[in-house]
């Protein structure tokens, strides 16, 4: 074999670690970058899109946009579930136990492998323990209680970016026993039973919509999160699952952080100590430049910039958000629905469902108004992607952009979404894209694709979501 000259060698190099460098400087440009929030009060951490090559716990580069699909229908399905109040999706109706000498034999899994829960979730960073370490959490709305695997890992952890956390190493880490309040409070943040072990130690079972789930010790500990300056911001007793059998890939995420109304959600834990129960988010876009940069705000915001919807409220789950979308038009004309078509089904606003889903009728008119629009611009049509019927040739990057029609969602209130062509289509491949939405016959959801770039904020004890475009520049 020839060895290279020397100064080809280091030409090669250089031409290598030149796009390694772009990117590395443009991820740390994200971190910390809060200058467009400096008028809002909060706690603020960076937030990555899960396939961004900025993400601390990225996604398999090579994942087909089926499998996102496929792990978007299992999360539907189970919050449906959740709706129809199946409370316990993971078990009782196959009959399977899981028994080990760590966690107790009451406590009851699914036996089949998860796969992915965090496809559509973003992704952020918290420190845990004293001494902190720092661990990659996929961020979810339609979750209470966060969770990250522990050592000694008794049954099983799924691959995660970095170390596992170990209990033992943190000065500050405790058991919660199983006659704690919190213990009792589990079967409304996971919507399944709590167990006991042995050593009276509560055990928690965290199921999700693809088989994925977490069963562990609720513990409790320091959480430490990013000031956006720097320095991070302590909150001792923090309650949370210690996960010692994990099944599932997560995105290589160490956990998950749970912001729904439950009140051992994040949220509900840290708004009493951060002056106001909201929070408020960017969700960026999968592209590595700087001004593709998300953020999570945990606590009050400025009012001022958002337009408001209320929050609609359901007896089938209280912890989940809904709103009620009131209209939606394609190049400024309404689609040729009654109004009531779209509130003929509950409506829920989730961070981590990637295709938004509509009532038949309003998908139906919505399809036709864009494909005509874009068809009138010389879009070609291209075949059928999986549940995405609506399709076109060539990409939304490039040439497809100038094609795609304005398209609105109007909310009761008065809110309103005007989707860029990024929000309207989704590139399923390098040669065709698809309209972002899907008929549904049960819950009708507003999905991340349409939020992205967007600042929404969840103003939950003033029971209302606002929108504001041009949120993460």
């Amino acid at each position: 074999m020839k060895v290279l000259p020397l100064l080809l060698a280091c030409s090669l190099l250089f031409t290598i670690a030149t796009p390694i460098r772009d990117v590395t400087n443009a991820c740390t440009s994200q971190i910390n970058d809060f200058q467009h929030l400096n008028n809002s009060s909060g706690l603020h951490l960076t937030l990555h899109h899960p396939k961004s090559p900025c993400s601390p716990a990225p996604l398999p580069s090579d994942l087909p946009f089926s499998a996102v699909i496929t792990h978007d229908d299992a999360r539907i399905a189970h919050l449906a579930s959740r709706l129809a109040k199946n409370t316990n999706p993971s078990s009782s109706r196959h009959g399977h136990r899981k028994k080990n000498a760590t966690l107790a034999s009451s406590s009851s899994v699914p036996l089949t492998p998860g796969t992915s829960l965090g496809v559509g979730n973003y992704v952020t960073r918290i420190g845990l323990g004293t001494p902190a370490t720092t661990y990659a959490m996929v961020v979810d709305t339609g979750s209470s209680l966060t969770w990250l695997q522990c050592s000694p890992c008794a049954v099983s952890c799924h691959r995660q970016s970095g170390p596992v956390f170990d209990p033992r190493a943190s000065g500050t880490y405790a058991a919660v026993r199983c006659g704690a309040s919190q213990c009792g409070d589990l079967q409304s943040a996971t919507l399944n039973p709590s167990a006991c072990s042995a050593s009276d130690v509560c055990i928690y079972q965290a199921s999700y919509g693809d088989s994925s789930y977490s069963v562990g010790y609720l513990s409790k500990d320091t959480l430490s999160l990013g000031a956006g300056g720097g320095d991070a911001v302590t909150f001792p007793d923090f309650y949370y699952g210690c996960g010692q059998d994990n099944e599932g890939l997560f995105g290589r995420a160490a956990g998950l952080i749970g912001l729904a109304k439950n009140k051992l959600s994040l949220l509900y834990q840290l708004a009493p100590r951060l002056g106001g129960y909201a929070f408020s988010y960017c969700l960026p876009t999968s592209s590595a430049s700087a001004s593709a940069a998300g953020y999570l705000s945990i606590g009050s915001t400025s009012p001022g910039q958002y337009s408001y919807t209320p929050m609609a409220s359901s007896d089938a789950d209280a912890s989940l958000y809904f709103v009620r979308l009131s209209g939606m038009s394609v190049g400024g004309a309404p689609l040729a629905v009654s109004p009531a078509e779209y509130g003929s089904l509950p409506t829920i606003i989730d961070s981590g469902t990637v295709i938004t889903r509509l009532p038949t009728g309003v998908y139906t008119a919505l399809s036709r108004a864009v494909a005509a629009a874009m068809e009138a611009r010389g879009a070609a049509r291209a075949p059928t992607y999986s549940i995405l019927d609506t399709c076109f040739r060539g990409a939304v990057a490039s040439g497809l952009r100038g094609a795609v029609p304005a398209v609105d969602m109007a909310f009761d209130g008065g809110a309103t979404l005007r989707l860029e062509p990024g929000n309207v289509l989704v590139d399923v491949d390098d040669d065709t894209a698809c309209l972002a939405f899907a008929p549904t016959g049960g819950t009708a959801i507003i999905g991340n694709t349409q939020q992205q770039t967007f600042s929404v904020v969840y103003d939950v004890a003033q029971s209302r979501i606002g929108f504001a475009a041009g949120g993460c520049s």
